[in-house]
């Protein structure tokens, strides 16, 4: 008999939003996900060394992609399914919140490739998920969430503000909890001592631009993650022009501001 190990729920702040609530239970009660998740960390942390891809990790970038969201439509920035679609800001966040559960579920096959792996995966498990929305409105959906399950990879380009925030979500999962496993491991290489860098990403309210993103380094190694992978991501976002972000390096009795930029 296969032994389970205990299989986190996710949980987000849910609002006014209902559709949010349905779909977030429809997600926990999903027996079928929550092994592709279980596998995927096997694959990813005990087969190969790698960071968290599982429960945690979706955990986190559901609520930043929610958080990201909800300062957007603070400021009206309407999401793409509102403008194409005249749907609600409700479908928006199921969008994202969808992306970011299941943007790395190919993983449970395959490290190389797994964004298109996780398309197929998701696309069965959507069908099951979405069942309850008619039919107009279930298709809409769906393919906006696998837009924004393909755009999460280094070289995408979304042409969604979803995508656009699915994908920075998935990049501003960087502090030093996800590279926890590889580097007490052992595994030392830019990419664990850079993570095991950053304390913290705080996500606030802007002032010059929508978003400001501070992050609190007790090491500049951090730097890599901001220049080599957020910036990156953020960069083919389609998000630029909304988020400051700032790096700080942490001192014995202050914070000393090291890097800023705005990407136009």
């Amino acid at each position: 008999m296969i032994k389970k190990r205990p299989s986190s729920l996710i949980k987000v702040p849910l609002g006014n939003n209902l559709l949010l609530k349905k779909v977030v239970d429809l997600v926990n009660s999903n027996e079928e996900l929550k092994t592709l998740w279980r596998v995927n960390n096997i694959n990813a942390i005990d087969r190969l060394g790698f960071n968290d891809h599982g429960p945690i990790h979706f955990q986190i970038v559901a609520n930043i992609g929610l958080r990201l969201a909800r300062l957007l439509n603070k400021a009206k920035v309407d999401m793409s399914v509102m403008k194409d679609y005249s749907l609600s800001f409700d479908f928006a966040e199921v969008i994202i919140f969808l992306g970011c559960v299941l943007h790395d579920i190919g993983m449970s096959i395959n490290r190389e490739g797994h964004e298109e792996l996780s398309l197929f995966l998701a696309d069965g498990l959507l069908k099951e998920i979405l069942a309850f929305l008619p039919t107009e409105e279930r298709v809409i959906v769906k393919s906006d969430i696998l837009h924004a399950i393909l755009s999460h990879r280094s070289d995408g380009k979304p042409i969604t503000i979803e995508a656009g925030i699915v994908r920075v979500a998935d990049a501003l999962d960087m502090s030093k909890g996800r590279s926890r496993i590889p580097f007490e491991a052992g595994k030392v290489n830019i990419h664990s001592i850079s993570a095991y860098s950053i304390d913290k990403v705080d996500i606030s309210e802007g002032v010059k631009r929508i978003i400001q993103v501070n992050i609190l380094m007790n090491n500049s190694a951090g730097i890599y993650q901001v220049d080599e992978l957020l910036k990156k991501k953020l960069a083919n976002s389609g998000l630029e022009e909304y988020f400051e972000i700032k790096a700080y390096i942490n001192q014995k009795t202050e914070k000393r501001l090291i890097k800023e930029f705005f990407i136009k």
